[in-house]
């Protein structure tokens, strides 16, 4: 079976982004990460190099900003009311924090002023305008479901549960 939509794809990967240490590593935790293919789970350059290939492959991929987090913009910065973040109190400048929007759900966030009533934050990913080389092993393939497919993630071990 090859990688390919509407497959659910489990495959342990470690990430850089051109750094001495990895960003992250599904091998450091012990468990791979599943995704449906097909349903916008992954950034595209990733999801992109994995199609056609089978469970067992290995491989390397460089993937540009365009095809991951997005170039960085300068004016991506924003003044938002605390009430809007989870336990305020402990953010510091610096700071990597989730912020609940009404157009694309939760989105990755950088604090960088707290003031007395707002915290001004840059809302570039961490990881936009990087390009981020991974290293991936395939490690199972499957048909989704059609109630996976229909609610486009993965259920079960190493996916969502309802």
């Amino acid at each position: 079976m090859k990688v390919e939509a509407n497959k659910v794809v489990s495959f342990h990967y470690t990430v850089s982004d051109g750094s001495d240490a990895p960003v992250d590593s599904s091998r450091e935790r012990g468990e791979p990460l599943a995704v449906l293919i097909g349903a916008q789970n992954i950034i595209p350059g990733l999801e992109s190099a994995m199609l056609g290939r089978e469970v067992g492959e290995s491989f390397q991929v460089e993937v540009a900003p365009g095809e991951a987090y997005g170039e960085r913009r300068a004016d991506f910065v924003q003044r938002v009311p605390k009430k809007y973040f989870q336990q305020p109190e402990t953010l510091r400048p610096g700071m990597s924090t989730v912020l609940q929007t009404k157009e694309s759900g939760p989105r990755m966030v950088v604090v960088l002023k707290v003031g007395s009533s707002v915290i001004d934050v840059d809302l570039n990913h961490p990881l936009a305008g990087k390009t981020l080389a991974f290293d991936v092993e395939i490690t199972d393939i499957r048909d989704a479901s059609p109630e996976e497919i229909a609610h486009r993630h993965v259920h079960g071990t190493g996916g969502h549960e309802h």
